[in-house]
């Protein structure tokens, strides 16, 4: 007679790979969303995953540059900052079954949540293929993942700056092939450059119709003579139709609570018992349908002074 087989229920892991260029605040992020996970009573953990980051102000769970760094690859293989960078990104993919998996795996026992502090050299996603491997390699170990791209949000000040950050938000996406939440970081800043925003703050969180950003680029002589270029650029990421941000403002516990419900339905994480009590203890945090006057207020109005 034919027993029935128990499915092996394994313990989840879940991740957060936290990309973006440099001076986005990738740093600060990790270090805020670990006092914040942890307050959550989550399993949370940071790893650096940037050789080149000897700024932490984190303490690390796993550190690469245990394995390698910037700066030792410039001293003796006589490379400069970028192509060091890439050949450290290469250097940990090749020793992804060695060194990074064997770490990862010690944590098991005590660590479900990990937050993965990533280098800030925009190649490494746009056109170079080894952290994308060192990512896939990670889902294959089933860590269900989701890349959290934070963007300086005082590109929103300049309409150049702003469809460039969308053309490479887009490149990356695509390149990357995992659940994707894009988030314009110090939007407490956004106050001080509100003056400078040729539209509301949801017209660039929201991207919508671009061509009326087109024909503030072409008030700039030097813009105009790439007008086709630019207007093709627009166009596709109009097609795509991908590409929208989430306000952050790492040092409020609403903005964190609100980026967390996004990145929660990204990587598909299930709340435990009791954390939901916990938030609620920390702030009361917006459930189920919102008006478009509610989702400004707590969306939008923070940030701006719209008030």
């Amino acid at each position: 007679m034919l027993q029935r087989v128990q499915p092996r229920v394994e313990n989840p892991r879940y991740g957060q790979l936290i990309i973006g260029p440099p001076g986005s605040g990738k740093t600060t992020y990790c270090n805020e969303a670990y006092k914040f996970y942890k307050e959550l009573g989550r399993q949370v953990g940071v790893v650096n995953l940037d050789p080149g980051n000897d700024n932490m102000s984190y303490q690390p769970v796993v550190n690469v540059m245990e394995l390698i760094t910037v700066e030792d690859c410039m001293e003796h293989m006589q490379l400069g900052p970028n192509g060091a960078l890439m050949h450290c990104a290469e250097y940990l993919e090749q020793h992804f079954e060695d060194w990074l998996l064997p770490a990862l795996r010690k944590l098991s026992a005590t660590h479900n949540y990990f937050l993965f502090d990533c280098p800030g050299q925009v190649e490494l996603y746009t056109h170079h293929t080894a952290m994308a491997r060192v990512f896939e390699r990670l889902e294959r170990e089933r860590y269900n993942l989701v890349t959290v791209n934070l963007i300086d949000s005082h590109y929103c000040s300049e309409p150049a700056k702003f469809i460039a950050t969308l053309l490479m938000a887009l490149n990356t996406m695509m390149r990357m092939s995992l659940p994707h939440v894009n988030v314009l970081s110090k939007a407490d800043l956004l106050r001080k450059h509100e003056s400078k925003l040729h539209f509301n703050v949801d017209y660039y969180t929201d991207v919508l119709d671009l061509k009326y950003l087109l024909e503030k680029l072409d008030d700039d002589p030097t813009m105009r003579k790439h007008q086709k270029l630019n207007e093709a650029i627009c166009s596709m990421v109009e097609d795509y139709a991908l590409v929208s941000f989430k306000l952050l403002d790492a040092f409020s516990t609403d903005s964190m609570l609100r980026l967390r419900n996004h990145i929660d339905k990204a990587n598909g994480y299930v709340y435990k018992a009791g954390e939901e009590q916990t938030v609620n203890s920390l702030l009361a945090c917006a459930v189920g349908a919102e008006t478009e006057a509610m989702r400004q207020q707590r969306d939008i109005e923070p940030y701006t002074n719209q008030q």
